[in-house]
């Protein structure tokens, strides 16, 4: 029998509120979206004062890396595979509106496999990566947490 790690519901609330109160110490208002491996969203938050806009690039950044399972800054940096002449240009246009290649999209993991993508809004990149890097690794606590004594 195959088994295949999901994300939970209780997995993303916990990433989001991780990504908030990272968000508030950073005094910036983010909009976060943790989705599943497939692309489609477990949790949509959008803080007071967000912008609007924030809500489909979010989605889009979460989208993009957990379909693609890489962060999605990785695909704009020089000698990425997105920039101009790189073998994926024009890529983001193979999914309008769906596909981001700027920072803020990161890919959850467990065990070694890509099950889902976070993505952030409404900082700059720095923020934004700050913002995700603090739901991930609260994502990671959790799961050590719930490992058994000696697992």
């Amino acid at each position: 029998m195959i088994t295949i790690p999901r994300l939970a519901l209780e997995d993303a609330l916990l990433m989001i509120a991780a990504a908030e109160a990272k968000a508030r110490e950073l005094n910036v208002a983010e909009t976060i979206c943790v989705c599943d491996e497939g692309g489609n969203a477990i949790a949509l938050h959008r803080m007071d004062e967000a912008r609007i806009t924030g809500v489909e690039i979010a989605i889009a950044k979460a989208y993009t890396a957990a379909g693609h399972k890489r962060a999605t800054h990785l695909f704009n940096q020089p000698g990425g595979p997105a920039v101009p002449g790189g073998e994926a240009f024009g890529i983001h246009a193979m999914h309008p509106g769906k596909f981001a290649i700027f920072i803020g999209g990161f890919p959850i993991e467990y065990a070694g496999r890509v099950i889902g993508g976070i993505g952030i809004s409404g900082g700059n990149g720095e923020q934004d990566t700050a913002v995700g890097t603090a739901a991930l690794a609260a994502f990671g606590r959790s799961i050590v947490a719930a490992r058994p004594e000696g697992g």
